[in-house]
């Protein structure tokens, strides 16, 4: 009986990989990836896990480490701010690193630089602390960012600026065409105004137009794209797209190293950008008695202290890894895998006939990488907890994120959490004279609606059987009661 029982599941699989591949035939000109996975990722299939958290963290390949490793153990590395042999050979890797990068996409080096940072957020932060806004200035920004952009809005209201909005169409949960359009039209005169938004949301996965840089440029705006959860699945080609500000962490793009992000920025804009202070490796000169300091030039002026320079090297590494699996066939891997788990999904139903799953953003053909949030509902309609969720399918060794994910907007918008509501459960906590509001104060405050949502995503390392399993997973709470789960 156990040997017909593992026989069920193994022939279900097959039928389901035949029935994919002819319906996404293009998934077969991406083995090469397979072959990846069995080299680079073998622990995967070794410890039983389904990686389902890309837009999380990317996952790094073995040989990432190893030659990273080698690297290190064969040479003399100093710091490199100074011009001894050990420093001198590593502020080599440092240049080839931030060129490399430059290379990688398609950035003119005469019209941008890297600038290392610890990963996103820190260039967000250096963009946010250093841009002139000024009273008459206007920060604008989608509904749909990550709290990093969403942040720079504190600098730009502490200096005067205005703030606005564009908020999303429902259900698609891309930007209102209109109002962006009436907004990009209506710039202050006379004033530095920025615009921000994300390439690919990391709530939805909306892909939101790269065409609104040269749109927002063309009215005088400097444009900031979050390219974060977009570039690890997708080509960003800085010779045709040319925001005056990119975003973006290295490990989103291959796992390792963490602590490492960059801003590259157009050197055009260096020159108007104001820091709020020097520190060392930023200045050329600094005096105490003369009280004066002289900014280094270029990306130097901005990052502070030492870099991170034993883990430059790996981003060069990274980069190569990533060449050599080929973006395009990671592209169409996701695409094909993302297209047929929204299929599935959204066609999944209680005996009663209620849907099951609830797909956010686009649908499965619209604009959208390889990230899908949704919530479960059980048989009466009644949303499932995320957070138990994502407990179950720990359990089946399943990596999924649920919450957010740092994207406010995004989750309110998708959740339906409208701006009375909301304010009133912040006024609830003004006039208690409490200085904390917490997770569970808010879901307090929502009562039925769901204050997040389920995220699964795809990257480098994903195959077929990853997506079966969640879509298996899925299936299981089929007929159930949300009571019943907690």
């Amino acid at each position: 009986m156990a040997t017909k029982d593992a026989e069920q599941p193994a022939k279900a699989f097959e039928v389901a990989s035949q029935a994919f591949l002819a319906q996404w035939p293009e998934y077969l000109a991406t083995r090469e990836l397979d072959e990846l996975r069995a080299r680079d990722y073998a622990r995967l299939n070794q410890l039983g896990e389904v990686y389902l958290d890309y837009t999380g963290a990317g996952l790094y390949g073995a040989s990432q480490v190893e030659e990273h490793v080698r690297l290190l153990e064969s040479h003399v590395f100093g710091n490199p701010h100074s011009r001894n042999p050990a420093s001198a050979l590593m502020s080599e890797w440092v240049e080839r690193g931030r060129r490399d990068v430059l290379e990688y996409f398609h950035a003119p080096p005469e019209e941008y630089v890297v600038i290392f940072t610890p990963n996103a957020t820190g260039a967000l932060k250096l963009v946010g602390e250093a841009y002139p806004f000024t009273p008459g200035g206007l920060y604008l920004l989608t509904f749909d960012n990550h709290n990093s952009v969403n942040g720079i809005r504190e600098f730009a209201r502490a200096r005067g600026a205005q703030i606005r909005y564009i908020p999303l169409s429902i259900p698609e949960l891309l930007a209102d065409k209109e109002q962006l359009t009436s907004a990009l039209a209506e710039k202050p005169s006379g004033s530095d105004c920025l615009f921000a938004y994300p390439a690919q949301s990391n709530f939805s996965g909306a892909q939101h137009d790269l065409g609104w840089v040269e749109k927002a440029q063309a009215a005088g705006w400097d444009v900031l794209l979050d390219a974060a959860a977009f570039v690890p699945t997708n080509p960003l080609d800085l010779s045709r797209v040319r925001p005056e500000f990119v975003t973006l962490s290295f490990y989103k793009m291959f796992g390792y190293p963490t602590g490492i992000g960059c801003l590259i920025a157009k050197r055009s804009v260096l020159g108007k950008l104001h820091r709020p202070w020097f520190a060392g490796g930023t200045i050329t000169v600094a005096s105490v008695q003369g009280d004066r300091y002289f900014l280094a030039d270029g990306p130097e002026a901005f990052e502070d202290g030492t870099v991170d320079f034993l883990n430059i090297p790996g981003v060069e590494i990274g980069l190569r890894h990533l060449r050599r699996a080929g973006l395009d066939k990671i592209h169409t891997r996701v695409r094909c895998l993302s297209q047929w788990l929204i299929g599935e999904l959204e066609r999944l139903r209680h005996s009663n006939g209620r849907p099951l799953v609830r797909v956010y953003g686009p649908g499965a053909r619209g604009p959208r990488g390889g990230t899908i949030t949704m919530n479960f509902f059980d048989a009466e309609g009644e949303v499932i907890d995320h957070l138990r969720i994502e407990e179950l399918a720990a359990r089946r060794r399943i990596s999924i994120r649920t919450g957010c994910f740092c994207n406010p907007g995004g989750g309110e918008a998708a959740l339906g959490l409208g701006a009375e509501e909301l304010s009133a459960c912040f006024h609830r906590v003004e006039t208690e004279h409490r200085s904390r509001f917490t997770l569970e104060d808010l879901r307090m405050c929502i009562d039925a609606k769901s204050t997040g949502a389920v995220r699964v995503s795809f990257g480098i390392a994903s195959n077929f059987a990853d997506a079966w399993r969640f879509a298996a997973f899925a299936r299981s709470f089929r007929d159930c009661r949300a009571g019943a789960l907690r």
